[in-house]
């Protein structure tokens, strides 16, 4: 009888790794499906893979977005601002968190962007985007880089405003 509980359980635990693998691979996926929509303008997709309650964050603290002004902002971009957005570098990774304030599915992308813009300049970011998936779809995500650096490239000077005081 002990055998037989044993063995129930050995397949419990397998079926529940193969099933946690396959999730977050799938979820990887659809990473990888959101970034080339992203490079490809495909907003369509990219709608398609938001849920609709989706909340994204950052790169500052203040910087809160919805699904709707999210897509709104990347039409904005690319037909008026980017040339291009490429991903190269690009490394994506699935995370399980357990408990906190976001406990659920994610998956990680640290990646190198090149960014052209149409008016001939173009910038790199180390950049770090972290998804929350849900249901097969992307509800939250939190997106890191240094503005400044971005500006910089652009050729914006950043002064002291006390300086001008002087």
């Amino acid at each position: 009888m002990k055998l037989v509980l044993y063995l129930m359980l050995a397949t419990l635990a397998i079926s529940s790794c193969n099933s946690t693998e396959a999730t977050q691979a799938n979820n990887v996926k659809l990473i990888e499906s959101y970034v080339a929509a992203v490079e490809n303008n495909e907003y369509e997709t990219m709608a398609s893979l938001l849920a609709d309650d989706y909340v994204g964050i950052g790169p500052s603290v203040k910087d809160t977005t919805s699904r709707s002004l999210a897509l709104a902002a990347w039409k904005t971009n690319s037909s008026e601002l980017y040339e291009s957005i490429k991903y190269t570098k690009s490394r994506i990774f699935p995370i399980t968190v357990k408990d906190g304030d976001y406990p659920g599915e994610w998956v990680t992308n640290f990646a190198l962007l090149t960014i052209k813009y149409k008016n001939g300049k173009s910038v790199q970011l180390l950049a770090n985007t972290s998804y929350k998936i849900k249901e097969g779809k992307i509800t939250n995500s939190f997106t890191f880089y240094n503005e400044a650096d971005a500006l910089e490239q652009l050729d914006y000077v950043f002064i002291d405003l006390n300086d001008l005081n002087q």
